[in-house]
């Protein structure tokens, strides 16, 4: 599956801050802080990497989660 290059971005950062498991998930601000790019759109890229298998949300008490799914 072909990730743009935003995507990759968000892929980037979530891997620089070791979002990739449950113990260690980031919150948006976290990735947005370490991507550098606008909150919202961080928020968008996330929806769809959601969409495409590549980051798993979990819902916790403040703010959700993410991390990145193996592959």
């Amino acid at each position: 599956m072909e990730l743009t290059s935003d995507e990759m971005k968000i892929v980037d950062a979530m891997k620089a801050l070791k979002a990739t498991s449950p113990d260690t998930l980031k919150t948006v601000d976290h990735i947005t802080r370490q991507s550098r790019m606008p909150k919202g759109k961080v928020a968008g890229i996330i929806a769809n990497l959601l969409n495409k298998g590549v980051v798993k949300r979990v819902a916790r008490e403040k703010a959700a989660g993410y991390y990145l799914v193996e592959r």
